[in-house]
């Protein structure tokens, strides 16, 4: 298995590249399922995520070729003919799921493995299937697997509102109506520009979409799509996650340039909470300029569906609570308790407490170097994060949950300027007398 080791106090400098967006690629992946051809995805980043789903398009039929160095992918879904995606990869990580919504817009008919990804929280698809079934599907349940019928081989159509906004559910709705025989409206769907751009990609293909962006999604369904070449988007958690490490490990007065990003998809409760950080940053095209203050300022979040504070952001605002001046929280009304990186950046040193779905704390902290482990995408990030401000070496482990959502994340960091490294260890070793002394 392998970890990331960080030798903390290393400024950060220069300029790091934003990678593709790893939630929307998951998307158009999903959306290729749907045109009888080659469709040709570019800025895809290279991630175990996509990886994974590539091998469940591969199962349903589809070909599937990926260039890491240029970051394009070719999906030749000419032939599905098994649509079933199987628990093995499913549980690996939940935007598998949307091969529910896939297969049975373009076989009308789909088993499904009920989804896993990362380790907390329960997050439930009843919406998903409450959505399918308004629109025509017939769902039954059977051993862990969700196996789903449009009646004719094209779903009817319908009207289905979400409660709350689900970007999940808002894709398998969107999937699923495209192709119907009939109209469909989708209320109360998720804004996050990742279901936006998703949803221009279906209309590039001939989808029939209005309201993208708004909370009423209107479909009139075709009788199929057409494969097409779509460049992804900025990956936006990314771009945040580099901007709240510019903003701790940078030198003050220096300023860190983050290119080929799309600022505007951050959406402004990040913005203005990053801005009264002290932190200052300007937009010129698809570069952010983030310039190091001398002193950060704590600012208090709560997390919302976009437009709000995202929700993945969270983990890596708490590490910059503990680098500002006064006291503040962080409170996920998404996911209440998607505090796992607590109790692990305790053992860093961090002085905080826990109060139902938010984290309390008062800085700046001094944080030391210590043997933490991941349990989930972004929490293993914020331990990533610690790892620059604190004194010592920070050792990261399990690291596979970071090789999910973030492309070559040590090689970003270790060029610009900090000390970084992957080494692989044996995480059931018994630890001898010697090496118990060491660590």
């Amino acid at each position: 298995m392998d970890k990331l080791v960080i030798e903390g106090g290393r400024p950060l400098r220069g300029t790091i590249p934003i990678s593709g967006s790893k939630n929307t690629a998951l998307m158009l992946m999903a959306g290729a399922v749907l045109a009888d051809g080659v469709t040709v995805l570019e800025n895809i980043p290279h991630l175990r995520d996509i990886t994974t789903f590539s091998h469940v398009l591969r199962i349903a039929g589809a070909s599937v070729r990926f260039d890491p160095e240029t970051h394009v992918m070719r999906i030749d879904a000419t032939r599905i003919d098994f649509p079933e995606a199987p628990y093995e990869l499913v549980k690996q990580m939940r935007a598998s799921f949307y091969m529910l919504g896939a297969l049975l817009g373009r076989c009308g008919q789909a088993r499904v493995s009920l989804p896993g990804g990362c380790a907390w929280g329960p997050r439930p698809v009843n919406l998903h299937l409450e959505g399918l079934r308004a629109f025509g599907a017939e769902i039954e349940l059977d051993q862990g697997y969700v196996v789903a019928r449009a009646p004719g081989g094209r779903l009817r159509g319908g009207r289905f509102r979400l409660e709350p906004p689900s970007v999940g559910a808002t894709v398998n709705l969107l999937l699923g109506a495209v192709t119907a025989r009939g109209s469909s409206r989708i209320e109360n769907a998720a804004l996050e520009p990742d279901v936006v751009v998703f949803g221009r990609a279906l209309q590039q293909m001939g989808a029939r979409i209005e309201g993208l962006g708004t909370r009423t999604i209107e479909v009139e369904g075709v009788d199929a799509l057409q494969p097409v070449t779509f460049r992804n988007c900025p990956d936006r958690i990314e771009l945040g996650t580099f901007m709240i490490a510019a903003a701790i490990a940078g030198s003050p007065g220096d300023t860190i340039y983050l290119t080929g990003a799309e600022p505007s998809h951050l959406g402004e409760a990040f913005l203005e909470a990053f801005r009264q950080t002290g932190a200052a940053f300007t937009f010129d095209g698809d570069t952010v300029a983030v310039t190091v203050p001398e002193r950060l300022q704590a600012v208090s979040i709560e997390t919302a569906p976009y437009p709000g504070f995202p929700t993945d952001l969270q983990a890596q605002w708490t590490v910059l609570l503990s680098q500002a001046e006064g006291a503040g929280f962080v409170r996920d009304t998404v996911y209440p308790d998607r505090f796992k990186h607590v109790p692990e950046l305790m053992r860093m040193g961090l002085q905080a407490r826990v109060e139902g779905n938010t984290v309390f704390l008062e800085g700046p902290q001094r944080l030391q170097g210590a043997h933490v482990m991941s349990t989930d995408l972004r929490g293993s990030v914020s331990l990533v994060l610690a790892g620059l401000v604190a004194e010592g070496e920070t050792h990261v482990l399990r690291v596979y949950h970071l090789d999910r959502g973030y492309e070559n994340l040590e090689g970003k960091l270790s060029a610009a300027g900090i000390a970084i490294r992957r080494e692989s260890y044996d995480e059931f070793a018994t630890p001898t007398p010697e090496s118990a002394e060491e660590n």
